[in-house]
């Protein structure tokens, strides 16, 4: 019987902590078991040659919705998870983890919701539940230890009735406290969406009245929810982490002034991980596909834009994740205050941080590893077997062509949402291959179906 499964020969590996070096890779039993010198004679059942191709980490997105038609609380089918991990693996995301919102305690149905993920997974997953409930809260403990899901998300904002478009109750800033409490004690970590509605309310109202009809596109969608509105919440939760002892992450920062509220919160003393998207590092009000793009936290200026940047290549941002939205653009009608929030991204985030990222702004690849791998496995739980190319660890890799100059077609689409805010776009570097635990989900860009139900749930524990 040959030695190893899987050869990975004639590429430029992205190991250790530098920049991509010569090598090959054997794999076994869905596990890096050598790094050896390119050229080596291998005894492996198959070999994929990537000569000019780089080979990265898989990539972990940590913020996700993943649901069943127009609805993103849970996946309904099998199907749900299939048609999403298509566009993840196109993506070279190898491991991802949505939120999972309920009403009901998570123990309820738990079982149900891994089951129909994994038989349709192509991909490795974990879950981030979402606490709104006493009883969901008393179960904290329970979901750390025996459900190996130690992150927790809270939506700030819903407070008088705003938590009905997801069907969800009011919390205020008592819940809140007594989740950083529960969390600190469990060995957990809290991800708070961070606005104060009742600014917001305010600013929306007035705005309202002069457009009733909601023609003030992304720059009204902004005025209604400002940076201030997001730095606010960001310093209330990290003033309250800091006083529990809670880990936070930070979700989808938009702006320069709510990175200053949370850098300025580690500063104090607070544990706390800051995480942007895509989508505010390369979209603004300005941009002329208008509410299509209209997403929760808004869309801001281009000066934050850069300070995002900014704070990308400098590490005080530790992750990008997509926060995907899988509705369709239908949803995007009737005006800015009528739209759906948020946009799909799986298949977008590595491709747009190689071309907008690496190329445009000379940012290292390890760095760009660091934000979209190392990091979010760190952070949440999977250091120990993701998020790096090393031997004992996942054979989890995204095969890139850095120099491949392509445009996002919709109709290469594999995501339920049907569209994406990169159609048309000039991007540089793609997803050639991707391997999942050493089985190759995408080849020479064609989706295996074979690994459909091939993705298994990840159980969790903090660092």
């Amino acid at each position: 019987m040959p030695r190893y499964d899987l050869a990975i020969s004639g590429g430029r590996l992205l190991t250790g902590s530098g920049e991509p070096i010569a090598a090959d890779l054997a794999i076994a039993q869905g596990k890096i078991a050598a790094i050896l010198a390119p050229g080596s004679s291998i005894d492996a059942a198959a070999t994929i040659d990537v000569a000019g191709l780089v080979v990265m980490p898989g990539v972990i997105d940590a913020h996700l919705h993943l649901g069943h038609g127009r609805d993103i609380a849970r996946p309904r089918v099998p199907a749900d998870a299939a048609q999403e991990t298509a566009a993840a693996a196109v993506g070279g995301i190898t491991t991802f983890i949505p939120y999972l919102m309920a009403t009901e305690p998570f123990e309820a149905i738990f079982a149900d919701v891994r089951a129909i993920t994994e038989a349709g997974s192509r991909i490795d997953f974990a879950y981030h539940f979402i606490i709104s409930t006493e009883a969901q809260l008393a179960s904290v403990p329970r979901y750390v230890a025996e459900f190996g899901a130690p992150t927790f998300k809270i939506f700030m904002n819903n407070r008088g009735g705003e938590g009905k478009r997801l069907g969800l109750p009011d919390i205020d800033d008592g819940f809140l406290l007594r989740l950083c409490e529960a969390a600190a004690a469990a060995g957990g970590m809290v991800c708070p969406h961070p606005e104060n509605i009742e600014a917001s309310w305010v600013l929306r109202d007035r705005l309202m009245k002069s457009d009733p009809e909601g023609r003030g596109g992304l720059a009204a969608w902004n005025q209604s929810r400002p940076p201030f509105v997001e730095a606010d919440a960001v310093q209330r939760a990290g003033m309250l982490a800091r006083h529990t002892g809670a880990k936070l992450y930070i979700v989808h920062t938009t702006s320069a002034e709510a990175l200053k509220a949370a850098e300025q919160a580690r500063k104090d003393g607070a544990r706390i991980h800051i995480e942007t998207c895509p989508h505010y590092l390369t979209h603004d009000i300005g941009w002329a596909g208008g509410d299509v793009a209209k997403i929760n936290p808004p869309l801001r200026t281009s000066a934050d834009r850069e300070a995002l940047w900014a704070a990308v290549a400098n590490g005080s941002i530790d992750t990008v994740a997509t926060d995907h939205v899988h509705r369709d653009v239908t949803g995007k009608a009737g005006g800015i205050w009528a739209a759906s929030p948020g946009c799909p991204g799986l298949e977008t985030l590595l491709p747009v941080l190689l071309s907008e990222g690496h190329h445009k702004r000379g940012i290292g690849l390890r760095r760009i590893a660091d934000l979209l791998s190392r990091n979010p496995a760190d952070i949440m739980g999977l250091g120990d077997t993701k998020g790096r190319i090393e031997i004992g660890y996942d054979a989890d890799l995204a095969i890139v062509d850095l120099g491949k100059k392509w445009v996002l077609d919709k109709s290469a689409l594999q995501s339920s949402a049907g569209y994406s805010i990169y159609e048309g776009w000039p991007l540089t570097g793609q997803v050639v291959h991707t391997v999942v635990r050493g089985k190759t989900v995408l080849r020479d860009r064609v989706l295996d179906q074979s690994a459909v139900g091939f993705g298994r749930y990840v159980s969790r524990k903090l660092a």
